[in-house]
């Protein structure tokens, strides 16, 4: 839940500020002079920008809390029991002994999203965002049955 706060929390003061950069966009699109012009429209551009990531965050948020509510109703959510730090952080063997496990099941079952999911929970465990990113996005085509 605290997750879900902190992202909602953040997501506003995105909103807030693209509202603040976009408004000072159209003030220098009203002065007219070619300089006002061209800054105006590169100012308008980041919050552009930041609108489209933030909505694809959104969705892929939104989609991988789908997949995690449907595979908590089949029983079948990794058990979070590795052993922690005295920070609370996880054990980095422990991930490490979790993610070779998660890796085994998902190069024997390749098409299992189910399998994928997992996978992108023991990267996460690990540390390593960029990777359990990619796994949960293969999670979600598959589940969605798009190819990958």
């Amino acid at each position: 839940m605290r997750a879900k706060i902190t992202y909602l929390v953040t997501a506003a003061a995105l909103v807030v500020y693209f509202v603040l950069v976009g408004s000072r966009g159209v003030l220098l699109l009203q002065q007219g002079t070619p300089l006002t012009v061209t800054f105006g429209l590169a100012v308008l551009i980041l919050p552009v920008i930041g609108i489209w990531f933030l909505w694809k965050n959104t969705q892929f948020v939104t989609r991988a809390n789908r997949l995690a509510a449907e595979l908590e109703a089949e029983g079948g959510l990794p058990v979070d029991d590795l052993a922690r730090t005295p920070s609370g952080r996880v054990d980095r063997d422990a991930a490490d002994a979790a993610f070779a496990r998660r890796r085994a099941e998902t190069e024997a079952s390749p098409d299992d999203w189910r399998c994928w999911f997992r996978l992108a929970v023991a990267y996460h465990d690990a540390r390593d965002t960029p990777r359990a990113r990619k796994a949960m996005q293969r999670a979600i085509a598959l589940h969605a049955g798009r190819p990958v």
